[in-house]
């Protein structure tokens, strides 16, 4: 009998990652979610976070991003601060950096073989932007906030584009 892929039996995961936890790679899973499910894609992909340095592990995510969340219809309820580690790496089908300094910190912890599955989120945008880093809101105002939520809409919506015509 010819052997066969064994097709996955759990949604892959994309795993977006930010320094704390608590601002942009949250604000990236609730939106993933929403995304995901909208396009009848939850069988497939599930969305998750973490943060490369662990500040705020248990805390919930930071205020600011849950309202301006909240006001373009994401709920970050439930959500807590966890640190990335290898084992999250090996087990998500993409880890999306938020910035670069995010990207070079995971290509570090990551064997390198799991480096191809790393990328900065922005990335998938075509054609990429000029600045690929998703900027920190934690020390500014709310637009910051919001700006966050309007670049992870469009390169979340890139990468569940390129993820949904990969063959299952």
């Amino acid at each position: 009998m010819p052997t066969t892929m064994h097709a996955r039996t759990q949604p892959a995961t994309l795993l977006f990652v930010c320094t704390g936890n608590i601002c942009r790679s949250p604000t990236a899973e609730a939106i993933a979610r929403q995304m995901i499910a909208a396009r009848g894609l939850t069988g497939r992909f599930q969305a998750a976070s973490a943060g490369t340095h662990g500040y705020h592990i248990g805390e919930a995510p930071d205020p600011r991003a849950c309202q301006a969340a909240l006001a373009r219809g994401y709920d970050l309820t439930g959500l807590s601060a966890s640190q990335c580690t290898v084992d999250d790496i090996a087990r998500a089908h993409r880890v999306l950096a938020l910035d670069s300094g995010h990207l070079h910190h995971l290509r570090r912890l990551a064997p390198p073989e799991f480096h191809p599955r790393i990328r900065l989120l922005m990335s998938y945008l075509t054609p990429p932007p000029a600045q690929l880093d998703i900027p920190d809101p934690y020390y500014a105002d709310a637009p910051a906030f919001a700006r966050v939520i309007d670049l992870c809409e469009t390169a979340i919506a890139a990468l569940l584009d390129e993820l949904a015509a990969e063959p299952v």
